[in-house]
């Protein structure tokens, strides 16, 4: 049986992270990784946005793809303040040059901004418009941190899933997955919550709303589904069809995830 890695993270000339983590992996050394594992291809997901480390070009993930035919599903990733720092910019058609250019997905979206800002909603428009799947990381606070705000209950992804019906969420991060279960306290979603699960908002959400899928990768995917195995398999049999495999393999040579 052959894996498809849904999160994938490669630069082209990565050097060492400020964290003093090993550098980012290169293509070659996903591959390399990937034919140990039974890896058979994986999402290329470019990092745009400044919260996090330092912005990628979307041109350097379609070089990848051109190199590894067949290895690398090349996504691509605009920053919603892009081309004119207006909450009408037409975004959609960069998406569509890239999809155009075989771009299959944006993201992995990170800017720290919450689902109700204007530039979130209004890329959010352009990305159905263009008609690509999106992989988002989810944050627990604005600033300090990266990835989309939203709060306890997740009431944005809530409003953002309906109002976009066109496209087809994945979501990821602990803030994500910790809403597997009911939290005890709110900062629970920063952490990695342990213990038996009391089923929370996340599989509602996933009844409710046929376009949020699941992105499993991450210590935080990995949580999820350690903590309570009986909750998991329940979880996992009732929404099999859209919780996706990931690693999200961050740092190189040793393939820290």
């Amino acid at each position: 049986m052959m894996f498809i890695d849904i999160h994938a993270h490669a630069y082209r000339k990565p050097f060492l992270q400020l964290d003093g983590r090993a550098p980012w992996p290169t293509p070659d050394q996903l591959i390399e990784f990937y034919d140990e594992l039974g890896v058979e291809k994986a999402a290329l997901l470019p990092l745009i946005g400044p919260e996090f480390y330092l912005p990628q070009a979307n041109e350097d993930i379609l070089e990848a793809a051109e190199r590894f035919p067949g290895r690398f599903i090349p996504y691509c990733n605009i920053h919603p303040q892009a081309i004119c720092n207006e909450t009408n910019a037409p975004l959609s058609d960069i998406f569509k040059k890239y999809k155009d250019a075989g771009c299959r997905g944006v993201g992995e979206v990170i800017c720290n901004m919450s689902f109700h800002d204007p530039f979130m909603v209004n890329f959010f428009g352009e990305v159905e418009k263009a008609g690509l799947p999106l992989t988002f990381h989810l944050a627990h606070r604005i600033r300090g941190c990266y990835g989309i705000y939203d709060e306890a209950g997740l009431p944005g992804l809530d409003e953002t899933l309906y109002r976009f019906q066109g496209i087809n969420f994945c979501g990821h991060s602990m803030a994500f997955w910790a809403e597997i279960g009911q939290l005890e306290k709110p900062y629970d979603r920063a952490l990695y919550p342990t213990g038996k699960v009391v089923e929370g908002v996340l599989p509602k959400l996933m009844r409710k709303h046929p376009n949020l899928y699941g992105d499993m990768s991450a210590g935080s995917g990995c949580n999820a589904f350690t903590r309570d195995e009986e909750f998991a398999v329940k979880f996992i049999n009732e929404f099999q069809d859209r919780l996706m495999f990931g690693i999200d393999i961050c740092s190189a040579p040793t393939m820290e995830a």
